[in-house]
């Protein structure tokens, strides 16, 4: 990844404006996602708690009212006669006869239909002696009322009396259709009366607790048992009691909760009255007859009841409504198979659905609240929670609603949140970079007129005419632009000077060299004509003119020379004085150099004869030529000149030294190579400065001839 630096400064506008724009927008979004949050969630709480209260006050109402109407009841004169007239008659039947056929009944029924529906609840097998009556009267009131009973078992108190024409038939066909509305009235289970000795000489519902004793029974250890001396020991009027939920065998280990309070005649407790509380009641309490929705809870809330024990008091939701999905969640929680088994049999979660969370802990002790917590399925939820103020029940009534539902509404929320803040990162991005276009729009114009001026193109002008710091930065780079411009032509006028002087110094390709940076520069070179000439009478000339016109007529002569070097390939090495050294081949080879040394030579001859006859002067000139290697190169470091060397030089020179005026000398090699085209003449051997000797030929005058009648000059 590359890094910052390395980006372009629109890449990093970009980048700025999008992490500005982005940190805004995603702490809009967070402070709007937090605030909704809180909101949705005081509101939901609120919701909750004001469902938990009414729920609170429906069910303190409902308990308050059944103790008033238990306490109303006992103290009836109907329920106290009652109360006397079926403990006279049980008792009276204790002196009944109770045939073998009586107790195989009852011990058939017990065995065929208590037995195995008792047996799918408890652990272990129950055993048929701990449950079947042992009293006369009980065994003969079981016989007639349930086991010869022909209703089925449920229905058993459709039957107002048995067929035995029995004191205690009569009254019960007297009393049992008023019972029966009332609890069918009330929505009560079932109607005790309970004699002082703990028989229960009286029921409506007619289970396998008829006519048993509370106090030495098989039921003894019930809830009911334990209400009914708590009862009994209270001797108080106007005094009731309820007993908490507990499994009880004669509703087949059902959860039963009771209620009773004492029978008194005047100030005699002749019994105690007890209703068997209906689980369905407090069920539609708590459930709104299962209308959560219409309740506030929408698809996932629930009030439920919770004892001191952690098992719950009222029905779960969830498993009314789905049953398999709730037992699958108590099973991905590991639930013990048995605990399931129970709740599917009972078809109810009270005192078999444990709810060990936070906000049952709290309540227990006393506190009321909201929080967030993992319910008894082990999902989030939102739970309002409060003690209950019933009289002998230590219960919590708790509201929750999971959090999923609750917060779907933010949760639609921070998806629209995601969608807007996507789209405005888009919009801004967009934005950003068309203001980062905008803005490096000037950069990029002065980066393309430096690339220009980088590439030689002096006349790029930046047009822009802003005001800001970019105007400023135009101006004077435009400004340095025209510096530049100005600066770059001066030097370009002053490279064209020095071209110019070293192409008169020097020959152009030498030159050339220097320019490249060449230093030392020597070479030797075959093949080259060279030409060494020295004007005579010029001495004579100078005695009598002035110094500026002596140079001035030099002047003349030698650039008439040099122009001549240029039609015939020739290279001016330099100028001694009155002497004029010119090689021919040197740079640039020709296979005619000795011919274009002699066709040189008698220009020169041209030259200084039309010189002379313009000007009234008698100049002359003298010539050597010369052919063969010489060693070119530069000498000299600060003041340095370009130079030849060699044998061929040092001949050339020497023919110059002998040369009559206005003549040519050439060495042997011209001779022998020209011969054909030119008339040369034997000079023979001569001495040049009085120790060489040279064999020279002087180019015949008939050649001199026609070259200045060519031109005119006589």
């Amino acid at each position: 990844m590359r890094s910052l630096n390395h980006l372009s400064i629109k890449s990093k506008l970009i980048v700025m404006l999008l992490a500005v724009s982005s940190c805004s927008i995603l702490v809009t979004a967070y402070l709007g996602y937090r605030s909704g949050q809180l909101n949705l969630t005081n509101r939901v709480f609120s919701q909750l708690t004001s469902v938990r209260a009414s729920k609170a006050y429906q069910i303190e109402s409902y308990f308050k009212n059944i103790q008033n109407h238990t306490q109303t009841l006992s103290e009836d004169p109907s329920v106290v006669a009652a109360m006397q007239e079926f403990a006279a008659a049980y008792h009276q039947l204790q002196s009944a006869e109770v045939p073998n056929s009586f107790d195989k009944k009852i011990a058939a029924y017990y065995h065929n239909e208590f037995l195995p529906r008792l047996a799918k609840v408890e652990e272990g097998s129950p055993i048929l002696q701990s449950y079947t009556p042992k009293a006369t009267a009980s065994r003969y009131l079981q016989y007639h009322y349930i086991a010869d009973n022909p209703n089925l078992v449920g229905k058993k108190h459709l039957l107002n009396t048995a067929p035995d024409n029995s004191e205690y038939s009569r009254l019960h066909a007297h009393y049992h259709p008023i019972f029966r509305k009332i609890i069918e009235k009330f929505g009560y289970y079932d109607m005790f009366l309970i004699d002082p000795q703990g028989t229960i000489v009286y029921t409506v519902f007619k289970e396998t607790d008829f006519a048993s004793n509370l106090d030495s029974g098989p039921y003894k250890d019930s809830n009911l048992a334990r209400l009914s001396n708590l009862v009994k020991e209270s001797k108080e009027k106007d005094f009731s009691q309820v007993v908490d939920f507990a499994a009880y065998a004669p509703s087949y280990g059902a959860p039963a909760a009771f209620i009773a309070a004492p029978i008194f005649k005047q100030s005699e407790l002749i019994g105690v009255l007890a209703f068997q509380l209906p689980v369905d009641e407090i069920n539609n309490v708590m459930t709104g007859n299962r209308n959560w929705e219409s309740d506030g809870l929408g698809k996932t809330g629930e009030s439920y009841l919770v004892g001191r024990d952690s098992l719950m008091r009222s029905v779960s939701r969830f498993l009314v409504q789905d049953p398999k999905g709730y037992m699958e969640a108590l099973r991905s929680l590991g639930v013990k198979e048995t605990d399931i088994n129970r709740i599917n049999q009972y078809k109810t979660s009270i005192l078999q659905q444990h709810v060990r969370t936070r906000a049952v802990e709290e309540s227990l002790a006393g506190q009321q609240g909201t929080r967030i917590i993992q319910d008894y399925r082990g999902i989030p939820v939102l739970s309002s929670y409060a003690p209950l103020q019933i009289d002998g029940l230590d219960w919590v009534i708790l509201s929750e609603m999971d959090l999923s539902e609750a917060y779907a509404p933010i949760y639609s929320f921070q998806h629209q949140i995601l969608v807007y803040a996507t789209l405005l990162m888009l919009l801004v991005t967009l934005l950003a970079m068309a203001m980062a276009y905008l803005f490096v729009k000037p950069i990029n114009q002065l980066i393309d007129s430096a690339r220009k001026v980088a590439a030689g193109e002096l006349t790029a002008i930046v047009p822009l005419e802003a005001e800001d710091e970019f105007g400023d930065l135009a101006k004077s780079f435009n400004a340095m632009v025209r510096s530049l411009r100005t600066q770059t032509n001066l030097v370009e006028e002053k490279n064209r000077e020095n071209e110019q002087l070293l192409l008169s110094v020097f020959p152009a390709a030498i030159a050339k060299r220097l320019k490249r940076g060449e230093k030392d520069i020597a070479e030797d070179v075959s093949n080259v004509a060279v030409l060494f000439s020295e004007l005579t009478g010029f001495s004579k000339l100078s005695a009598s003119l002035t110094a500026y016109e002596i140079v001035a007529i030099l002047n003349d002569l030698v650039t008439a020379f040099d122009e001549a070097t240029e039609r015939y390939g020739m290279e001016k090495i330099k100028t001694i004085g009155d002497s004029y050294l010119a090689v021919c081949g040197l740079s640039v080879p020709y296979l005619d150099h000795d011919k274009r040394a002699i066709d040189f030579a008698l220009e020169m001859l041209t030259i200084i004869r039309r010189f002379n006859h313009e000007r009234d002067f008698q100049l002359n000139i003298r010539i050597g030529i010369n052919s063969g290697d010489v060693v070119a190169g530069i000498v000299g470091r600060n003041k340095f000149i370009y130079d030849v060397w060699g044998d061929t030089i040092n001949v050339a020179n020497a023919l110059r030294s002998v040369c009559p005026p206005g003549s040519i000398l050439v060495a042997q090699t011209i001779h022998h190579r020209l011969q054909d085209l030119y008339e040369f003449e034997a000079m023979g051997e001569m001495l040049a400065n009085g120790k060489t000797k040279l064999n020279a030929w002087r180019l015949k005058s008939t050649q001199l001839t026609v070259q200045a009648e060519g031109l005119g000059i006589s």
